[in-house]
């Protein structure tokens, strides 16, 4: 167990700030606190397959992750997740996807079947720990969205009602007469909201990028949605016909490279037939390299046609990343606060937008 720490981390002399050697990084030096070591991981796949199976044996799944982060983000092997033992020796994540995502175009044809591989069971299990709730969360919504003026009353919605009706309230009685009833709708065929992904896939966005093409098939299962996926950086991509396999959305992304939101959200509005009825999510760190006017002014003239206008600065576990508080702050003063979202608490901020109620959002999630 200590030579496999030490490979990673070195023994840095007991000030815990050694390291390994450094594969890919500046040309291969060797970190030392001493001087000569034989430890660290060198530039061998096969070595660095070998000592990723040493972690697996060695500790639990969540702290394997870690250290494969920081193995490829210290010693620099990006490059070895080229070679197919690699892949299958690495406990896949989130973020290991993300890094293969980013190295796709230099991806070896006999690669990139054991990439789709390690990048289909990431996401199938996190649509078994997403789909259902959201499935679930989404049609609740749908439903009370859908609201009646004359309902029968198994079907009126209590708090609503008297909320509407507050200024009947008899205080000598303590009751509050209902001149309006409203209630739930009922269930309907078809489509009755229009959703839009709008997603930045800059290389900090890697993670929301592989999460918002996860929620986007699990939407686009539901008949009534109608759900469009777009990616951008300075050039838009419509990956809606890809919903069906997420895999294939994700590989269909190129992470990286500028970014042109006011061009990305150009195309959205376009597409948009019943704004009304419509909700788009832009999930972006809000970097722009386009006009900052325009962008602004397509948000504002989404809002004033009555589109539901969701402003997401991740959608990830992480939190806020590094993000353009300029740009934050002009979007909340159009009513479209910036904030990072869970994907636990994606379904309810969708949820919310359905209903066209307060979204839920932590204190401490929200740009300030």
């Amino acid at each position: 167990m200590d030579r496999t720490l030490e490979a990673l981390y070195g023994s840095g002399g007991g000030d815990g700030h050694g390291g390994g050697t450094v594969a890919g990084r500046g040309g291969g030096h060797q970190g030392t606190a001493s001087g000569a070591r034989s430890g660290g991981l060198g530039g061998s796949a096969p070595q660095v397959a070998r000592w990723l199976g040493d972690i697996r044996t060695y500790f639990p799944t969540s702290v394997v992750q870690v250290m494969q982060r920081d193995a490829i983000d210290r010693l620099g092997l990006s490059a070895l997740l080229l070679e197919p033992e690699m892949l299958e020796a690495v406990e896949a994540d989130v973020h290991l996807v993300g890094t293969l995502l980013s190295l796709n175009k230099a991806m070896p044809e006999t690669t990139k079947n054991t990439a789709r591989a390690v990048v289909r069971k990431v996401v199938e299990d996190l649509e078994k720990r997403l789909a259902t709730r959201t499935r679930a969360t989404l049609t609740g919504a749908l439903d009370r969205s859908a609201r009646i003026s004359r309902p029968r009353h198994r079907d009126i919605d209590w708090d609503r009602t008297i909320r509407a009706n507050l200024k009947n309230y008899l205080p000598e009685h303590r009751t509050v007469v209902p001149e309006r009833l409203i209630g739930y709708g009922r269930a309907a065929r078809g489509v009755k909201k229009d959703v839009v992904l709008c997603v930045d896939q800059s290389g900090s966005m890697a993670a929301s990028v592989v999460y918002a093409s996860v929620f986007g098939a699990v939407l686009a299962s539901m008949r009534s949605l109608a759900t469009r996926l777009v990616v951008f950086d300075t050039s838009v991509v419509d990956l809606t016909d890809e919903l069906d396999d997420p895999v294939d959305v994700l590989f269909g992304t190129q992470l990286g490279g500028g970014t042109d939101i006011n061009r990305a959200l150009a195309y959205c509005q376009s597409k948009i037939a019943r704004p009304a009825d419509t909700v788009v999510v832009l999930i972006s760190d809000l970097y722009e390299g386009g006009i900052r006017e325009e962008m602004l002014g397509r948000v504002a003239a989404m809002k004033a046609s009555g589109v539901q206008f969701v402003t997401l600065l991740a959608l990830s576990d992480e939190g806020a990343p590094s993000y353009d508080r300029e740009h934050a702050a002009a979007l909340a003063a159009l009513g479209a606060p910036a904030f990072a979202c869970t994907p636990d608490l994606f379904p309810e901020v969708m949820a919310a937008a359905i209903e066209r109620r307060q979204l839920p959002i932590p204190d401490m999630m929200i740009h300030q």
